[in-house]
């Protein structure tokens, strides 16, 4: 989540959350961070454009060395400027920028912590959500679970911005690079931001696809099994371009 506070700015500690208290960082943007900030500013838009979000919902971060980059609180995306970029380090501690980051910063941190990730994408994207409040697990509706690392999980419900929903997030996320967030939304990472951005939008066209076909009246879908799912697991392995 990112509430709507008109892109407030702060020139103290980071107090969001009550993670990361520190001095806002003064220095500039390096080369390769300004280039993150550009593609980060893409990906959230695009979020907006697909329909995955509304408003400044959600939130997207990218990693450059120790810097994570992230989009500020309650600012809407296609006002981002390359000034606004907004960067903590690892434990929270703003040092780049003035905004306020996300207050989804514990899960987005969390996730870097504990995985290689290099790009988170957290998104409401309505049927994900849906689905959330109906499961604890999406259905094997189609092959690409595999491409999310298995069967997807749905991470219990907790306040936004909190220590236990990153907790939650992180149990559900194990051996996965994409969960669904109870009654909250989807989280997906990646090594790039565009291909945590992939995941994320395949993971809402499941949910979208097993919503459809759990609505028609008769016979429940189809599902496939986890054997049916390992074998694809391995197919994917050799997927794609190589060189």
């Amino acid at each position: 989540m990112a509430e709507q506070r008109g892109g407030e700015r702060d020139t103290g500690d980071v107090r969001e959350s009550g993670h990361g208290a520190g001095e806002a960082g003064h220095r500039n943007a390096r080369p390769e961070e300004a280039r993150a900030w550009e593609d980060l500013v893409t990906t959230a838009r695009r979020t907006v454009s697909d329909g995955l979000v509304v408003g400044t919902s959600g939130n997207v971060s990218v990693r450059v060395g120790d810097t994570v980059l992230v989009t500020p609180s309650g600012v809407p995306y296609d006002r981002l400027a390359p000034d606004d970029v907004t960067g903590v380090d690892l434990d929270g501690r703003r040092v780049l920028g003035t905004l306020v980051p996300t207050s989804e910063l514990p899960m987005h941190l969390a996730v870097y912590r504990t995985t290689g990730a290099l790009a988170v994408v957290h998104t409401h994207a309505v049927h994900a959500t849906a689905v959330s409040t109906l499961v604890s697990e999406l259905p094997l509706i189609h092959y690409m679970a595999a491409a999310l690392g298995g069967p997807v999980r749905v991470a219990p419900y907790a306040t936004y911005g909190t220590d236990e929903l990153a907790e939650n997030m992180l149990r559900a996320l194990a051996g996965r690079s994409g969960c669904l967030l109870q009654n909250h939304g989807t989280i997906a990472h990646g090594a790039t931001l565009d291909q945590a951005y992939d995941r994320t939008a395949q993971l809402e066209w499941m949910c979208r696809l097993w919503l459809t076909a759990s609505s028609v009246p008769g016979p429940a879908p189809s599902l496939l099994s986890r054997e049916q799912l390992t074998e694809v697991e391995e197919r994917l392995r050799g997927y794609g371009q190589r060189g």
